[in-house]
């Protein structure tokens, strides 16, 4: 064995071992209200609701024009559901996400009616993205696959997927998501802006982070599909 063998077979090592360490960090903390519940719902009702309520940021089918707003075609119904859940008020009235727009669109409809448009939104397909900034593809590839042993950040790839669809009930689709959305949102996550994530999990990855890392992994998950 050649000296020059070794690092990277301690790298492949260490990388091995932060995904596997993802995938039993989830696994521990998946949230009560994240466990398999039924989620059914009428998608014909549902898209009723889209037509004439979510088209305007959204689209009809859930495939929005604008990186300001993410695309829901495809997505799993349970992580919908629950973020309807998140943005509509609790007992105390606060809502668990906060965001301006859509804790008013969503106080109006029942757990059903959210059921509906879950369902609609998760029998649509996604139309992909794209991976826009080549000088940052390699260290997104890295930090999805693999994340960085130095820092104690696991895989992207942990949790979400080798190619990004998830794991239903658990934890979104990404793959295919606006670039711009998903640095937005780790950043909301990493200064605390959002906070509707199960046991601090993402928070926790986030503040990790730097500007540049979460560019970087927001445009590599962005190309896949």
């Amino acid at each position: 064995m050649s000296r020059d063998s070794i690092p990277l077979k301690v790298s492949l090592l260490s990388a091995a071992v932060l995904s596997l360490a993802a995938g039993a960090f989830a696994n521990a903390h998946a949230n009560e209200a994240d466990k398999p519940a039924s989620y059914a719902g009428d998608p014909a009702k549902g898209k009723e609701i889209a037509a004439t309520v979510c088209a305007a940021c959204h689209n009809p089918d859930g495939n929005s024009a604008t990186p300001a707003n993410p695309k829901l075609a495809g997505q799993h119904a349970a992580y919908l559901f629950k973020q309807m859940k998140n943005f509509k008020g609790g007992p105390d009235g606060k809502p668990e996400r906060v965001n301006a727009i859509m804790n008013g669109m969503i106080a109006p409809y029942d757990e059903m009616q959210m059921k509906d448009l879950a369902a609609w939104f998760a029998s649509q397909k996604q139309v992909g993205g794209e991976a826009k900034d080549r000088n940052a593809l390699e260290l997104g590839r890295k930090l999805y696959r693999a994340g960085d042993a130095s820092k104690g950040l696991p895989a992207c790839a942990g949790c979400h997927g080798p190619a990004g669809k998830g794991i239903p009930v658990q934890y979104p689709r990404i793959a295919g998501q606006y670039a711009e959305y998903l640095e937005a949102q780790l950043k909301a996550f990493r200064n605390g802006e959002r906070a509707n994530d199960p046991n601090k999990m993402m928070r926790m990855i986030a503040i990790k982070m730097t500007d540049a890392e979460i560019h970087a992994v927001a445009d590599y998950i962005a190309g896949l599909y």
